[in-house]
């Protein structure tokens, strides 16, 4: 690899907002932010929206919509559309 060309890779807490986890990993991405995280160590944090902490398809919690519904008012509303003249 050439030198001075490649950012930074070092450990990152990404913090989700959604479900308050936090997990400590290896990144290039930085922060002004810090925290000090379990062992002592104070290190840059990065806060996400959502992750697999938090997220339905990896919680398994995902919510049932009203498809049936949805799509009859669709039918009804689309039913003449496309149709040979």
């Amino acid at each position: 690899m050439k030198a001075d060309i490649h950012p930074q890779y070092g450990p990152v807490v990404f913090n989700d907002l959604a479900s308050g986890e936090k997990i400590l990993t290896r990144s290039t991405a930085t922060s002004d932010k810090t925290i000090e995280w379990e062992d002592g160590n104070t290190y840059p944090v990065i806060d996400v929206e959502i992750s697999a902490a938090s997220h339905p398809f990896y919680t398994g919690k995902q919510r049932i919509m009203d498809t049936a519904g949805r799509v009859e008012r669709f039918n009804a509303r689309f039913k003449g559309f496309g149709g040979k003249k």
